[in-house]
């Protein structure tokens, strides 16, 4: 992949058991918070598969839209779109009632300095959502930063391990389930907590990251030894198929790679392919942010990407001088600050 027509593509593009469990979702997906990094390739791949399944229900992408170009691109995928400010009340209640919801919206970075817009983006606003949409079936964005660092060794949590968020960011994100899971038993609303980390296509993510410093010959800081990451496309496939698992009180779903894998190693990987000598700075930390996924991977399989074709994706995307978005994860931070 070279370009970003083929990337998007690729991204929208269903699997067969996308197409199969999509058939069983009677009604309207609508998915709030759609102009980010995930959300427009999430609306495409959801509008094919519901077309492959032979649904004519529509899927409806919100957001405030500031760039007219993705809200274009999505309409000519035949994905319905609303422009709203979901922090508006009136612009809020305005959105039409469907029986299934993809809770997208949120705040990561800027939020040191600007606290209070990320406590009301992450905990004030899904309260507000699950009052209007109780009657749906709710898969709500969360992280794998709501864990707090963990030994190497011990691999990574599951969703079993209690939340120890680190930093207001991570903490904010836990506001936003305790506030969804307080609506989801007042209501039985079923949803889902989908803690993801890190979601990755060619344009952004911890491969990219890594990537692109050894290209550019700036140092790689080893401290956060070890990551966890997903190709975006089955990601959103995931939360896609997580529709038809929602509960209440919310079922708790790890997304990410079955692999918890070296920085050192990817920056090895990536030396050789781009024929760049890494510049590794410091060492591996005995801790790091990371996630086990084995229950997803238990209901929907492993992903459909693996590493080693996302590194062989990424490295000649980097060598072709692709586009980036210049939204870097900072995977790299310990101390919760974003």
């Amino acid at each position: 992949m070279k370009t970003v027509a083929e990337l998007e593509t690729c991204l929208a593009r269903p699997s067969e058991k996308l197409v199969r469990d999509m058939a069983h979702i009677e009604g309207d997906i609508l998915i709030l918070g759609a102009g980010g990094k995930m959300g427009p390739s999430l609306a495409k791949l959801a509008k094919n598969a519901r077309e492959q399944a032979g649904s004519k229900h529509r899927v409806i992408a919100v957001s405030r839209f500031s760039s007219d170009p993705i809200r274009q691109d999505l309409e000519q995928h035949r994905v319905d779109t609303i422009a709203a400010d979901l922090l508006d009340e009136e612009q809020l209640n305005a959105l039409p009632e469907a029986p299934y919801v993809i809770y997208l919206a949120g705040r990561k970075f800027g939020t040191q300095g600007a606290e209070s817009l990320t406590w009301a983006m992450n905990t004030y606003l899904p309260g507000r959502v699950a009052e209007k949409f109780r009657k749906s079936r709710i898969v709500a964005f969360s992280t794998g930063n709501v864990y707090p660092l963990r030994p190497v060794v011990r691999g990574g949590a599951s969703e079993e391990e209690p939340a120890r968020p680190v930093g207001e960011y991570a903490q904010s994100c836990l506001g936003r389930e305790r506030i969804f899971h307080y609506f989801s038993e007042k209501y039985g609303t079923p949803m889902v907590f989908f803690r993801l980390n890190y979601a990755i296509d060619l344009r952004y993510g911890v491969l990219l990251e890594i990537a692109q410093a050894i290209q550019q010959r700036r140092p790689i800081d080893l401290s956060m030894g070890t990551v966890n990451v997903i190709w975006q496309g089955d990601a959103n496939a995931t939360a896609l198929r997580a529709l038809n698992i929602c509960s209440s009180p919310p079922k708790i779903l790890n997304v990410t790679g079955p692999e918890n894998v070296s920085v050192r190693w990817l920056a090895e990987r990536f030396g050789e392919r781009l024929g760049v000598e890494p510049i590794l700075q410091g060492e591996e930390c005995e801790s790091a942010l990371l996630s086990n996924a084995s229950a997803s991977h238990q209901l929907f399989g492993y992903p459909q990407v693996s590493l080693r074709q996302m590194i062989a994706w990424t490295a000649d995307w980097v060598k072709a001088g692709g586009p980036s978005l210049a939204k870097p994860t900072h995977f790299q931070e310990r101390e919760g600050v974003f």
